[in-house]
């Protein structure tokens, strides 16, 4: 009887060693989304200039063609497909000096299994953002930041509810891209799991909507330069994960700082030209691991609170503006910080 159960457990333990030395292959690129790719890559001219943000930029797209040993698009650079399906899921061709206009028409967006796409760091010509993007109902990452896309970001980018990384910005000063008919609440209502919201100057010129302060897994809020006025929702200070405010740079906003509870996350607080206003409180000595404060050219007034001088991981702080150091205690804890200005 023994002798039975071994012999009949032979096969099954070979075919187990044989699933273990010879695993299944990763089904290939889809022929018909190849093609898209290729045709995506030649709609571009292939120029360094058109990345000249970025000192290591390169043409990922090279690597993209038919012939050889790389025929198979999920091998291509920036390109990510599904293990099991061969989708595309992925496109990441930040960065890869590419030069030349998006429209509707494009191959991109028959690229209907995609999750991720990062075209960040190149030129699309001043060229408005495409509508068609909102078709790509499976996005969770959208990066169109610093690529010359201009005018008004289209209503269908709203669609986008499964986005949980939106970045539209732009590190220079120049509003390239602004909400013309809608407002940053009709931008993000259904957007519910962000965690990255970064759009740095785009034309919002916009109250910020409370409903921000429901978004519990944001990290960080970057929203500088945007013509945002009114007042900032005091509730956004205590989204339980949010590591980086930046609100600088928007003169009609107003607002106060909170009391604030012990904090393990937050790292930066900037909110330099805007018109936030009052006095420091003394809690904010609970922000334990903040590194970064910018509160230059605002409204505040009073004393600067000695628990500021307690935060031990400070790199820099501004403080131009109205705030003064108390006399007896001049030099000592503050002035620990590694660089302090405007004191």
């Amino acid at each position: 009887m023994d002798n039975k159960i071994i012999t009949c457990s032979l096969p099954l333990l070979l075919l187990f060693h044989f699933s273990l030395a010879f695993p299944p292959l990763q089904p290939l690129c889809h022929s018909e989304e190849s093609s898209a790719l290729l045709q995506f890559k030649e709609s571009f001219i292939i120029t360094k200039n058109a990345s000249y943000y970025d000192p290591l930029a390169y043409p990922k797209v090279a690597s993209w063609n038919l012939g050889g040993l790389n025929h198979d698009c999920c091998s291509w650079d920036g390109v990510e497909c599904d293990q099991n399906t061969g989708h595309v899921i992925g496109l990441d061709v930040s960065s890869s000096c590419l030069y030349g206009s998006i429209d509707s028409n494009s191959s991109l967006f028959s690229l209907v299994h995609l999750q991720k796409v990062n075209l960040a760091f190149n030129h699309f010509n001043f060229s408005q953002i495409p509508s068609r993007f909102g078709n790509l109902s499976m996005l969770t990452h959208l990066n169109l930041s610093h690529s010359s896309f201009s005018g008004q970001v289209p209503f269908e980018i709203s669609m986008l509810s499964k986005l949980s990384l939106l970045d539209m910005s732009r590190r220079d000063f120049e509003m390239l891209l602004e909400l013309k008919t809608r407002d940053l609440r009709s931008l993000v209502q259904n957007m519910t799991n962000l965690e990255y919201l970064h759009l740095d100057s785009v034309k919002i010129s916009s109250s910020i909507p409370y409903m921000l302060a429901n978004m519990s897994s944001l990290t960080p809020l970057r929203l500088c330069n945007c013509g945002l006025y009114g007042e900032f929702p005091v509730a956004i200070f205590h989204l339980p994960k949010v590591q980086f405010f930046l609100m600088a740079h928007n003169p009609y906003l107003n607002g106060r700082l909170p009391g604030f509870l012990l904090n393990t996350d937050l790292k930066v607080l900037r909110f330099s030209d805007t018109s936030f206003s009052g006095q420091l409180p003394d809690s904010i000595g609970n922000l334990i691991s903040l590194e970064y404060f910018d509160i230059s050219y605002c409204k505040f007034s009073g004393m600067i609170p000695f628990a500021l001088g307690n935060l031990s991981r400070l790199v820099e702080i501004d403080l131009t503006g109205g705030l003064q150091i108390p006399h007896r205690k001049k030099g000592k804890g503050i002035g620990s910080c590694l660089a302090i200005k405007g004191a």
